[in-house]
């Protein structure tokens, strides 16, 4: 097989808040990646056009493992969310141009499928409890049988009974909008402290929450093992760890049952296929993060279906950072994410499977994004955890 090799690259910042890499080869091969820290487009470009420009560009574009090893490794300093972002977009497009030229998805490359259909589930919004229980109604009415979604917003360290009454109505009220055969899992988005996150679990543990996501702020390791002596929930975490290394005293300190690395900040497919299995040796399962766009969903979808110990798969179908832009905009063929109770089947196509419509994101990156994350701050004007 030859080597056609690499002879461009291009970054298209487009709308609401992501970052895509086209690679394109001298045989006329394009390759797609989302390489994206959210809030730092800017930066992840820039460390892309780094690792282009002074190793990927010399490399033979078939050897994705040699490729993320030296981009690994090569620079010294290592890890941390923009070079495993950038990282992890250059590998998507990798392993996309790698499917592309043995017309092949990505996860018959990687061993075959070993399940026919992926799993799904979708934020639900709402400031409200009734709006929350409205619009997780509706999630329900669109075919998903699982959804997301955050309880509070600003907490401090010791809450009120008041504040931890309406976290649990909020709960209990989608939960009877939906019935016990949908699963709803909680985002506490790292927002809540060692004391509070107990409290909080007990009061809506008798209504069973699929899982807590990111109970209390990454690192926290005194209070992962207080909460996880304190509850029978599953706990979920690890969208902000980026390699095997991060997740490792993890899953040896016996404090996640759900493990979330994201196929575009944890190493892209090379990685996170490692990461999933790492994780199946401690009896853990695996719920890709993805609140972001087309790229990073197919991505996720393929080694999802490569993937024993997988639970589900997040979108970001009609989230709320979205403002009127959805992911399939992107696409030529936006089918390849239909919901069918519940699930997305398996995209047939070649590389990731998915059509990006060149000419949609070219026109959309002329806008751009200068996307931030909201800034929080309390009552007394302290900041708060976002």
């Amino acid at each position: 097989m030859s080597m056609d090799k690499i002879i461009n690259y291009e970054l298209f910042t487009v709308p609401p808040r992501w970052l895509f890499l086209r690679v394109e080869t001298e045989g006329g091969l394009v390759g797609w990646g989302e390489p994206i820290v959210e809030g730092r487009a800017k930066t992840t470009a820039t460390a892309v056009a780094e690792l282009m420009d002074k190793y990927v560009m010399k490399m033979n574009p078939n050897k994705i493992e040699d490729i993320w090893q030296v981009l690994y490794r090569s620079g010294f300093y290592r890890g941390g969310p923009i070079h495993m972002s950038a990282l992890a977009g250059i590998d998507q497009a990798m392993w996309d141009l790698k499917g592309k030229r043995f017309n092949s998805p990505i996860y018959e490359l990687m061993g075959g499928a070993c399940r026919d259909r992926v799993r799904v589930y979708k934020w639900v919004g709402g400031d409200e409890p009734g709006e929350s229980a409205e619009a997780a109604r509706k999630l329900v009415a669109d075919g998903f049988t699982s959804l997301k979604m955050n309880v509070a917003g600003r907490l401090q360290y010791i809450e009120s009974q008041k504040t931890i009454e309406t976290i649990t109505k909020r709960f209990v009220e989608v939960r009877e909008a939906v019935g016990s055969n949908v699963d709803i899992a909680v985002d506490f988005h790292g927002r809540v402290s060692e004391s509070l996150a107990p409290r909080i679990a007990e009061a809506i543990a008798p209504y069973m929450p699929f899982f807590l996501e990111e109970p209390v702020p990454p690192g926290n390791w005194k209070a992962l093992t207080y909460l996880k002596g304190r509850t029978s929930i599953p706990i979920a975490l690890g969208e902000r760890l980026y390699s095997r290394w991060d997740f490792r005293p993890y899953l040896e300190a016996g404090v996640v049952d759900v493990i979330q690395p994201d196929l575009s900040h944890a190493g892209g497919i090379t990685e996170c296929k490692k990461i999933a299995s790492y994780g199946e040796t401690y009896d853990t399962t695996v719920a890709f993060h993805c609140p972001l766009g087309p790229i990073a969903l197919a991505a996720s979808l393929q080694v999802a279906a490569t993937t024993h110990n997988f639970l589900i798969q997040e979108t970001s179908l009609g989230l709320h950072y979205n403002e009127g832009v959805e992911l399939t905009d992107y696409l030529k063929n936006p089918q390849i994410f239909k919901i069918k109770n519940g699930y997305i089947n398996l995209p047939k196509g070649p590389g990731l499977g998915i059509e990006i419509d060149e000419e949609v994101v070219k026109e959309a990156s002329l806008k751009g994004h200068d996307w931030k994350n909201p800034v929080w701050r309390y009552d007394d004007g302290s900041i708060a955890e976002w």
